[in-house]
């Protein structure tokens, strides 16, 4: 029997994986841009396939490496929730701890917290609301543990549990034209004025969209960052904007004053990717138990998975 490759060399392909990218995978775990790519083809001799199809422009994953990834996710997950109880195991101390999440997410950390009170009654979740920046606001001043964020994660934080809502459709005033539409294309929504965050970092499904509208067309832009979906609601209905609504917002709102257009065409494929993030170095017992249980929670359906 040949070894198991090395999870270190697993969790440098899957963040490529996930980045199509050597450098931003190398600045998220905090690594050279050449230990990446050592790791990786590494990782490609001891399983004799290749897994990126690498240009001077482009990385890509290889069919092989498109069907050996959610492998490669899973096994990550299994090794966290491994060290997770253990660490539960060896020392709960019954501490409180923090999570921060998003509004959209607000049910899933509702589940998380009934769950954990049940599997670890020492460990007391403190839930907190909080967008991107504010999330990693809180976990760089150490005043969260954890935090359910979307895509791009800050570097140099270890993240699991991933579950990704792909953008179905958009948010319209239920006096607009379009909200009578059988659905909409994304030229259609920008000549009306879509809703984008501010300065939307690259690798978000905010950065893929912008990238995907006409060259020409207003764009609205608000003042916030578009973190608390159900809340960005107000601005269409004021009639501010159209909003991209992920399906966890279309199945979960019910608003008199709004319409959910389905979207067609160029949007394909556009998802909000979150996951459960943490500080390595906050990783106690109980952040743990807390990995442990959200994994837990995710395996079994759920309507954003």
């Amino acid at each position: 029997m040949h070894p198991s490759p090395p999870l270190r060399d697993v969790g440098c392909f899957a963040l490529v994986a996930r980045h199509l990218s050597f450098s931003r995978a190398a600045a998220e775990l905090g690594m050279s841009q050449p230990a990446v790519s050592q790791a990786i083809a590494r990782l490609e001799r001891a399983l004799g396939l290749r897994l990126f199809e690498r240009t001077s422009r482009e990385v890509q994953l290889s069919d092989a490496g498109k069907v050996l990834l959610p492998h490669a996710e899973d096994l990550l997950d299994r090794a966290t929730a491994f060290a997770a109880e253990a660490a539960r195991l060896a020392a709960p101390s019954g501490r409180a701890i923090r999570l921060t999440y998003c509004p959209l997410v607000g049910t899933l950390a509702a589940r998380v917290a009934r769950r954990l009170a049940r599997r670890s009654p020492g460990v007391d979740l403190e839930l907190r609301t909080g967008g991107w920046s504010a999330a990693t606001a809180d976990l760089a001043r150490g005043t969260t543990c954890a935090a359910f964020m979307a895509m791009p994660f800050p570097p140099g934080l270890a993240s699991t549990a991933r579950f990704r809502m792909p953008v179905t459709h958009v948010a319209v005033p239920a006096g607009s034209p379009l909200a009578t539409a059988a659905a909409v294309g994304l030229d259609q929504v920008a000549r009306d004025g879509l809703l984008l965050p501010r300065g939307a970092p690259p690798g978000s499904m905010w950065a893929e969209l912008a990238s995907r509208l006409p060259a020409s067309g207003p764009v609205r832009v608000p003042a916030d960052d578009l973190d608390d979906l159900p809340a960005a609601l107000d601005l269409v209905a004021a009639g501010r904007g159209i909003l991209p609504a992920p399906s966890l917002l279309v199945q979960t709102v019910r608003r008199p004053d709004i319409r959910f257009v389905p979207l067609r065409g160029r949007a394909e494929g556009l998802r909000l990717t979150y996951a459960l993030v943490w500080r390595q170095e906050s990783a106690s017992a109980e952040v743990m138990a807390l990995v442990q249980t959200v994994q837990e929670i995710l395996r079994a359906p759920w309507p954003a998975r």
